[in-house]
């Protein structure tokens, strides 16, 4: 349901000009107030909404003005979601009320229902012209409004609107690149140091990915090593100089990403815009159609080549490229470490979150919502990092708006139950919990070679080595003490580090098997689900990007795509990863955070044997 702030229709009538409805898409408001825009279920619901994440104290209001063109009696209908609804019958937590020129109607919207619906708000008498439309929250518990529509006519409006979206145009670059986490940032940058005009699109307005101040997951792995020394390097000009996950904002250094970006005269950057569709040629892209998550403008962009680093493979599946979801067999590949039937089982998001000490006692709203919290059950803690991780059983595409709440509503529950019927913390209050939910896993795109365990723990040679993997194997899976009490739901994870010794991820990992013009780099390139379990970490996925922009380079200076490089280009290709794309001169050494040190690489006793 798309639509963007504007009158759906103006009929003409023999009395003259009648107004039949008008649709306001809630995240064009022009004051958002606390509410925030979310964006990560456009794949799903195709729209982006406010949320008011106030946790459990009412966010101010979000307003805009809507031109009204006559008189009369409007009734106002609200596209909304009681998102507590698929764990308990009970009215939900995320209640709010429209108001119309300052008046509130009375009706209290997001409560009621179990899916995304229209919900009546009443109906005002309004004059022509100018008046406020307001979204107010009554709870702060993640109400979520996604449009408003306000008609003359009763009747409930069509679940399936009439929309537009303003087309901006369409810009042509040498390399585009999709998805603002590390992976892309690097990517971007290294083939616009080779020269190339490159577009970078983040879905997000601040750039980072899981390792932004929105989600505040460390980064992990460790560069400059493998037989490529120089890949990573470009790392230290915006890495965190804090370690730790689900720390204050700043540890995250937003800004430092921000510069990297922007001191590249060769990345234009397209922030808070999406990846909506593709357009495609005899199978290759040619153009992918972005839409700004606030404003509803949609460009197209134009190149030759293009990087899938969303993290979820979006790209790719617009284009029909290959790829996996879930567990291998152990048999299809010989891993030891992968379960002995096939399945859809995925590591999980994390919804990260912290309290923090307050100078006197303070309350939490009662939060119970169908889940089995009990003092057996309950996590005595007063923050949850990356162990908070949900999803692990539900599909990661389809399915995430589900696993995001969930996350939320386990950090609710949670703490009101410590808080109300233990009294525990009662000078401590949630100070942060993420909206943006951090993924590990969902789509993994299929290249020429799909790395596995054996590759790893071998250091198996292959002739087109690029970057290290130095991460352990590190496969989540649910921690059973969570399980018995949250079967098949839980929201807790262990892990198991499987260390390794150094290896390097062949180039043909890189690119897709059968889209002839998409790279990809960051958690979704060509590996199997154990594989994934030590490359999915953000220093490495870089690298994998730095590989990704070089070999863009060599591409377009040779009028060639993704898998020549392999078969007539790489030495061109290995002479820039010795060099890396890193600029000249010093650099902090900010690497020495947030390390898994993997084992030293295996040296013969004496050189001169084989």
């Amino acid at each position: 349901m798309r639509r963007f702030l504007a009158f759906l229709a103006c009929l003409l009538a023999a009395a003259g000009l009648s107004a039949q409805g008008i649709l306001v898409e809630c995240e064009s408001f022009a004051d958002k107030g606390g509410w925030v825009v979310d964006q990560q279920f456009m794949d799903r619901m195709g729209s982006p909404y406010l949320l008011a994440h106030g946790m459990g104290v009412p966010v101010a209001d979000a307003s805009t003005t809507v031109s009204i063109p006559e008189k009369g009696v409007w009734h106002v209908y609200v596209r909304t979601f009681n998102w507590t609804s698929p764990w308990s019958s009970k009215p939900g937590p995320g209640g709010f009320r429209v108001a119309l020129g300052g008046k509130a109607l009375k009706t209290v919207l997001g409560v009621s229902g179990n899916a995304w619906e229209w919900q009546y708000a009443g109906s005002a008498k309004l004059k022509a012209g100018q008046t406020v439309l307001a979204l107010r929250d009554l709870t702060g518990f993640d109400g979520r409004c996604d449009a408003v529509y306000l008609s003359m006519d009763e009747a409930v409006p069509a679940e399936e609107l009439p929309r537009n979206f303003p087309f901006k145009g369409m810009e042509s670059f040498d390399f585009v690149v999709v998805g603002g986490g590390i992976s892309g940032m690097c990517a971007a940058v290294a083939a616009a140091r080779q020269g190339l005009k490159v577009a970078l699109v983040n879905d997000r307005p601040v750039l980072g990915g899981n390792n932004s101040s929105e989600i505040r997951v460390h980064l992990g792995g460790t560069i400059e090593v493998g037989p490529y020394p120089a890949l990573g390097r470009m790392q230290r000009e915006f890495g965190h100089s804090k370690k730790g996950n689900a720390q204050p904002a700043g540890n995250y250094e937003d800004g430092k990403k921000q510069a990297f970006i922007d001191g590249e005269p060769n990345v234009t950057l397209f922030a808070s815009c999406r990846a909506m569709s593709v357009t495609q040629e005899r199978g290759r892209i040619t153009g992918v159609r972005i839409r700004h998550i606030e404003s509803g403008e949609e460009t197209v962009l134009r190149a030759p080549l293009f990087a899938d680093c969303t993290g979820d493979g979006t790209v790719g599946a617009l284009a029909g490229a290959d790829f996996r979801y879930g567990r291998e067999a152990a048999g299809e590949f010989g891993e030891s470490l992968a379960p002995e039937t096939a399945d859809r089982a995925v590591m999980g998001a994390s919804v990260q979150w912290y309290s923090r000490q307050d100078a006197k006692p303070s309350k939490f709203p009662e939060f119970d919502y169908g889940l089995n919290f009990n003092d057996e059950s309950v996590q005595r803690v007063t923050m949850g990092e990356w162990t908070w991780e949900t999803g692990m059983q539900h599909d990661m595409t389809t399915d995430f708006e589900y696993v995001r709440d969930y996350g939320l509503a386990v950090i609710y529950s949670n703490w009101s139950y410590l808080k109300n019927r233990l009294g525990l913390y009662p000078d401590r209050s949630l100070d942060w919990v993420a909206y943006v939910a951090g993924k590990r896993e969902s789509r993994r795109l299929l290249g020429d070679y799909i790395y596995k365990q054996d590759d790893i723990e071998k250091a198996v040679f292959h002739e087109d080595a690029t970057f290290a993997t130095t991460w352990s194997i590190d496969l989540h899976f649910p921690d059973p003490d969570n399980s018995r009490y949250f079967p098949g739901e839980e929201f807790k994870t262990r892990t198991v580090h499987n260390r390794i010794y150094p290896a390097a991820v062949p180039y043909r990992c890189l690119y897709s098997r059968n889209v002839p013009n998409l790279f990809m780099a960051g958690r979704n390139i060509s590996v199997t689900h154990v594989a994934l379990g030590t490359t999915r970490v953000m220093r490495t996925c870089g690298m994998a990007g730095e590989v990704v922009g070089l070999a863009a380079s060599v591409c377009y200076k040779n009028g060639v795509e993704p898998r020549a490089v392999y078969q007539y280009y790489l030495s061109d290709l290995q002479e820039l990863m010795r060099k890396g794309a890193a600029r000249e001169g010093d650099l902090p050494d900010n690497q020495r955070f947030n390390l898994q040190k993997p084992l030293p690489a295996p040296r013969l006793l004496n050189p001169e044997a084989k």
